[in-house]
């Protein structure tokens, strides 16, 4: 029992000492799938998580969003402060985050933002607080989240979605990475949606040439 204990300390000691040992980084650092394939395996993967996609041009955003919310029923949406105004729907009342209490944000239909990156490969769009998305709780408390994501946005790998996040300067904010509609399930493996977040996911992949 005395050496075990030795043992352990001595390795607690050796490490509070700075020493490190050598970490293998053989996995995947970048993708290989060209951009049509790449944005299909994206459409795919969030098609997987029960979330809704839509294709569109650049130009065709704000129908594509008045569709969607018209398809919902959805009459009112929070929207971050820098939210291109190309996006910007016809029909529908766009909120301006002033930093609403999660009661406001709970009484409005949903929210609509951009996002920063995001991820083939996982099916996940990532946000950052950035102008364009808004605080987190923007997209944690409405039931409807509707993400415009560009086509250059979408990378393979999650190394890859790391490494955009440095170059962007965007790692030491809040970051959320969000996969699919929020769900849950319980002890008997009952899914439950819509506890965590919103329980409607529609991201909209914008082309861009």
């Amino acid at each position: 029992m005395r050496d075990a204990r030795a043992a352990i300390l001595a390795r607690v000691a050796s490490a509070a000492s700075g020493s490190s040992v050598p970490v293998p980084r053989t996995y995947r650092g970048r993708g290989d799938l060209q951009r049509a394939g790449l944005i299909e395996l994206f459409c795919e993967r969030v098609g997987e998580y029960r979330a809704a996609v839509e294709r569109c041009a650049e130009g065709e955003v704000a129908d594509v969003v008045a569709d969607v919310c018209g398809a919902r029923g959805a009459r009112t949406l929070v929207a971050p402060r820098g939210l291109p105004a190309a996006w910007r729907p016809r029909g529908v009342e766009l909120v301006p985050d002033a930093h609403l209490s999660p009661r406001a944000l709970d009484a409005l239909d949903g929210a609509l933002t951009g996002c920063t990156v995001a991820i083939a490969e996982t099916g996940t769009i990532v946000l950052t607080a950035g102008d364009a998305e808004g605080r987190r709780a923007l997209t944690l408390v409405p039931d409807l989240h509707v993400c415009v994501v560009g086509e250059r946005q979408v990378v393979q790998l999650l190394p890859e979605a790391l490494a955009r996040l440095e170059e962007e300067d965007a790692a030491r904010r809040p970051l959320t990475f969000v996969s699919g509609p929020s769900a849950t399930s319980d002890i008997e493996l009952s899914r439950v949606e819509g506890v965590h977040g919103p329980r409607d996911l529609v991201v909209v992949v914008v082309e861009e040439r």
